[in-house]
């Protein structure tokens, strides 16, 4: 049995009424607190009476620290509403909406410079909520209950900048407060464009994904624009993505629906810097150099910094060994990112880099030029490893279904 509403087992039937009953102090607080509503707390947690319980007490207490009920009335800053990316737009063949998200186009720096992290978050946070609310109108339209949400993804443009570590954060807290929050609300999650670089993006975020929202994810290879309308009705669907819908004026890309984002202006900037928490500290004596290594097993692992300095610049670069187990000078590695001077000491560094080969790639902060001073450095370096099932699913669709040249 399903354990929606009309395809009940009598267990499941049982626990719903037991369920109702515990919860008598808090149903009249609740907003529609229908069957429907509470099936999907008693579905997200295999109809374990105490783990429901637990999940929906905690969950109307996050309503009342947010808000909930107040926030769709409430706006967020102006940067936010122009800059972070994505939009309802049409609906499935079943009646459900669709959400659109354009991750590539997003600029993480620019927003988190601009807005606070909690902001960044509630905004998403009341998508959610009127994502649940669209549900609700068309439940009323069509005459029958309409519980879920189709997600398209488009991942065009994802690269490197999007792996800074305070921005995945931000990402890694919105799916734990979806899943905590909205269990049993998304049908499915599409990608469409997936770069190379997408499993370790992935990978970065799905353990804090439920296993059965990670299950509804579904990877659309080169050949995603004929593959859309088997979820979406072309004529629900922007010309952009493969569909027959337009904006009154024809524009394919339905901006009057769909935020694009794109590079936040310097202009909004609140501050220069985003506050981090360094996992290391060292000093670089002077005339001399730090060298950190990290050993890559395979192609396609990424690898990424964060550093600071004490009261002047320091030099760094990465390199590869071309010997393994013994210490090598800078002449005798192969340059992978060529050595510069930062002013680390008035912004901090941050950057990644996609391992190209297997290795021990070497981190190397420089002071040498420095004959002086010595340097205090604080860093945290970390290893991303791709997710190696979405990995393989790509390696596939792109052998069977070459990207089409756009």
């Amino acid at each position: 049995m399903s354990g929606r509403v009309g395809d009940l087992s009598p267990q499941q039937q049982e626990a719903l009424a037991r369920f109702q009953d515990n919860l008598q102090d808090l149903l009249p607080t609740m907003p529609k607190a229908d069957d429907h509503f509470l099936l999907r707390w008693l579905r997200a947690q295999k109809f374990d009476l105490k783990k429901s319980e637990d999940m929906l007490r905690k969950h109307l207490e996050f309503r009342k620290q947010q808000d909930l009920d107040n926030i769709l009335a409430w706006q967020p800053s102006e940067v936010i509403q122009r800059y972070d990316s994505g939009g309802l737009c049409g609906y499935d063949h079943e009646g459900c909406p669709v959400w659109f998200d354009i991750i590539g186009n997003l600029d993480p720096k620019g927003l988190l410079l601009s807005a606070s992290k909690q902001e960044l978050i509630r905004k998403r946070i009341k998508v959610c909520e009127r994502l649940l609310q669209e549900c609700e109108l068309q439940s009323r339209k069509l005459g029958r209950k309409i519980e879920t949400v189709l997600m398209v993804f488009d991942l065009e443009g994802l690269g490197l900048q999007h792996l800074w570590k305070p921005a995945v954060e931000v990402y890694q807290q919105f799916f734990a407060i979806m899943e905590a929050n909205y269990p049993e609300t998304l049908k499915n999650l599409l990608i469409v464009r997936a770069p190379k670089l997408f499993p370790v993006a992935f990978n970065l975020v799905k353990s804090f994904m439920s296993e059965e929202t990670r299950q509804k994810i579904v990877i659309l290879g080169g050949n995603w624009k004929q593959e859309l309308p088997k979820f979406i009705s072309p004529d629900q669907l922007p010309v952009e993505f493969g569909g027959t819908l337009t904006d009154p004026d024809g524009n394919p890309k339905c901006l009057t629906k769909i935020n694009y984002g794109g590079e936040v202006p310097k202009s909004y900037y609140l501050h220069n810097q985003v506050k981090v928490q360094y996992e290391h500290t060292a000093t670089v004596g002077r005339g001399s150099s730090l060298q950190v290594e990290f050993e890559i097993l395979f192609p396609g692992c990424v690898l990424r910094w964060q550093f600071e300095s004490e009261g002047a610049d320091i030099g760094f670069g990465v390199f590869l060994k071309t010997k393994k187990g013994e210490r090598q000078r800078v002449g005798e590695m192969t340059e992978v990112l060529p050595s510069e001077r930062y002013n680390a000491h008035l912004v901090p560094e941050d950057g990644s880099l996609t391992c190209l080969q297997a290795g021990v790639y070497v981190l190397r902060f420089d002071n040498t030029y420095s004959l002086i001073h010595a340097k205090k450095v604080s860093y945290t370096v970390e290893v991303l490893l791709p997710d190696r099932a979405s990995q393989e699913k790509i390696q596939g669709l792109e052998a069977t279904n070459p990207s089409p040249a756009q």
